[in-house]
């Protein structure tokens, strides 16, 4: 049997073969950077979202878009077929009802119109699965955007709207991943965005309103051979905030890990924590039934400058994407304090390594 496709060893470069590196920060420009960045190896477009309809059902959604380059340079070729870039796209649905998950795949060559990523305005495809925006003139950052994709057992019509600032991670949007110079990304996100739509389940619509997250990143060479995969947190809270971490695991010793963050205030302000100003753990744990991964399910986290202590808790636990690639990846609720004071959130967790 093929072994699965492992994301982490996707974006592990053993050597650059000429592309550019994340090396220091840069000065973004949008819309121009919500396009792809083809002289780095690995990209990607990534949005998840918590939604409800008018009966209070509950629904979590994920729509990534993928960019691998083959090579550094264009291919030098007639052929209206080649390229060096290749996409792949994952949509999952969450029916915290029915206790189910459901997620589908594609592939295609950025060839022919097949699939691609334009900034002018924002358009990210892959064959009819499409993310695209709506030009606002008086904001470059800002973004209105539109999200079709039809699957066999679902779909998703979806309107996105940002009410924050755009946020950059790390040094002015350089997010390292360990402490050799290269391992990094650039990294910004949409933390906050006013969504609405239609999902389509099992040939029954249901018209639902919530909250998305978008994630932007793109990167050479991001992960270190003793690092084996990562969990990833996005959070938003009753109280306007927003957080997102992430701690890239240690093969041998947990001691080793790298953890990063951003805390993100009411007013679209962002402070950096690093390792000492966090913490997580893991408070349970899955054993998927289709490939034996264990994960962990449930978590605590604590911001110790904030004062902010939360519990984590997946919608449901098994939310395990059943594509090429195997991860968890799923919507979570959050309730907790800061300073004493009760709140009350939702958001995503991404759980890489596992298999």
């Amino acid at each position: 049997m093929q072994p699965p496709l492992s994301v982490n060893d996707f974006l592990r470069s053993k050597k650059d073969d000429g592309f550019q590196k994340a090396l220091h920060p840069i000065a973004f420009e949008f819309p121009r950077d919500h396009g792809a960045h083809p002289r780095f190896r690995n990209e990607w477009w990534y949005i998840t979202g918590n939604l409800r309809d008018k009966n209070n059902r509950r629904f979590g959604f994920q729509f990534t878009l993928f960019r691998n380059a083959l090579s550094a340079e264009p291919v030098n070729s007639e052929s209206r077929w080649a390229t060096s870039q290749v996409y792949l796209a994952h949509v999952a649905l969450t029916d915290a009802q029915r206790k189910r998950h459901y997620s589908d795949e594609r592939f295609a060559r950025g060839a022919l119109g097949l699939a691609g990523v334009d900034h002018t305005p924002f358009q990210a495809w892959l064959e009819d699965w499409r993310l695209v925006s709506e030009p606002i003139e008086s904001c470059a950052s800002c973004l209105r955007l539109r999200l079709e994709v039809d699957t066999d057992e679902f779909s998703l019509d979806l309107n996105l709207n940002n009410t924050k600032p755009v946020v950059l991670h790390g040094e002015a949007g350089l997010s390292q991943k360990s402490e050799t110079k290269g391992n990094a990304s650039y990294y910004y996100s949409y933390t906050r965005l006013q969504s609405a739509g239609r999902v389509t389940l099992n040939d029954v619509e249901y018209t639902v309103a919530g909250q998305s997250w978008l994630d932007h990143e793109w990167s050479t060479s991001s992960l270190q051979p003793d690092q084996v995969g990562w969990d990833w947190f996005s959070v938003q809270l009753s109280d306007q905030t927003e957080l997102m971490l992430f701690q890239l695991r240690h093969e041998l010793d947990s001691d080793q890990n790298f953890l990063y963050g951003t805390y993100v205030n009411a007013k679209g302000q962002t402070k950096q924590l690093n390792g000492s100003g966090f913490t997580v753990n893991a408070t349970g744990s899955w054993t998927s039934p289709a490939t034996g991964a264990i994960y962990p399910a449930g978590w605590t986290i604590s911001i110790h400058d904030y004062a902010v202590k939360l519990w984590l808790t997946p919608l449901i636990p098994g939310q395990e994407l059943s594509t090429s690639f195997t991860y968890w990846e799923g919507a979570v609720n959050v309730r907790g304090t800061k300073n004493n004071q009760s709140l009350q959130g939702q958001g995503y967790v991404e759980l890489t390594g596992y298999h």
